[in-house]
Parts: structure tokens; C-alpha cells; sequence
């Protein structure tokens, strides 16, 4: 599996660009980003939501009818867990300067309410959670389209999201 991740090229739609993923690899491995683009991986290394698989994408995360607002966290959840992980993990500034967002997007199946998935992202500096939209929107329409599986675009994001927006940038 690592071996086919790592040979996989995929095309960009938007622009005629050839992405390579990254290969999932331990924590302890360099990723292209600062540390800081990445959740603690102890904390939150991803973690998938079971109704979401492969066999039914064309229903859920690629049926055009399907939103994120269907599986989506309340607020009050993920405000509460956003100010307990800022605490737990030091992190200074203001609740609103971070989205709690989820490690696994929901667009590409990931766990909606558990913890090993959420995690308070940084807006900015850039790049941060907005950059990582840009690669979640990316891996769910390769997913959808076919040239990924649902469960290889799981590994590339949490493996190095931040590696596959450089390989997007123009």
C-alpha cells in the first residue's frame, strides 16, 4: 500500500499539474511544514468515520445533494473542545483566531465528533486552516472522480497535507 501511495501521481483538475502524495509515514519523520501546520500526533493522528466508506461515496461525500451540515459537530461542541485543547496544548490567542477543524476532513470521511480527529488549526500565520480547505476540496473531487480512493486520500492528508499545497500553488 505504501509502495503504490508513494509511486500514485494524480491530476489536478483546475490546473494541469501532477501531484505526488506523500507517503504515510511515522510521526517522528520530517514533513514539508513547520510543526506547527500539523496536529499533535499523539493527540489527533485522524481518525475515520465508519459510516463513510468507499462502497457508498457515490451516496455521501460525492452525492451532490450530501452537505458536511448533515454530519457536521454543533458549535457548542467544538467550541468547548477547541478551548480544552488550547489549554491542554498551550496554544495562546483568542478561541476565534483558530478553527477546531477536523484532522480527516468530513468531506473525505472523517470521524465528525472524536477528538483523535479535531484539533484547534491556526488561521494564521498562513498557511493554516484555510490553506488546508484548498487540499481537502482537492483529494475529495480526486476521490470522486475516481483517480483516489477514499481511504488513499485519508493517508495523504494526514501523511503531509501541507506537501500536497505546495504541490497545488502555480
Amino acid at each position: 500500500m505504501v509502495a503504490l501511495l508513494t509511486a500514485m501521481l494524480i491530476t489536478c483538475t483546475r490546473n494541469p499539474v501532477t501531484v505526488p502524495l506523500p507517503t504515510p509515514a511515522p510521526s517522528d519523520v520530517r514533513k514539508a511544514g513547520p510543526p506547527e501546520l500539523y496536529p499533535n500526533p499523539e493527540l489527533t493522528p485522524g481518525f475515520v468515520n465508519p459510516d463513510i466508506t468507499q462502497d457508498n461515496i457515490a451516496d455521501t461525500i460525492c452525492n451532490p445533494a450530501w452537505s458536511t451540515r448533515s454530519v457536521r459537530p454543533a458549535t457548542s461542541y467544538t467550541r468547548r473542545l477547541k478551548r480544552d485543547q488550547m489549554l491542554q496544548l498551550g496554544l495562546a490567542g483568542a478561541l476565534s483566531g483558530y478553527e477546531e477543524d477536523h484532522f480527516i476532513s468530513l468531506e473525505l470521511g472523517g470521524h465528525p465528533t472524536d477528538p483523535r480527529n479535531l484539533w484547534p488549526e491556526p488561521y494564521s500565520p498562513k498557511p493554516g486552516a484555510r490553506q488546508k480547505d484548498v487540499v481537502e476540496n482537492y483529494l475529495r473531487k480526486q476521490v470522486c472522480s475516481g483517480a483516489l480512493t477514499l481511504k488513499d486520500a485519508q493517508d495523504a492528508i494526514v501523511a503531509d497535507w501541507y506537501k500536497i499545497y505546495l504541490e497545488l500553488r502555480p
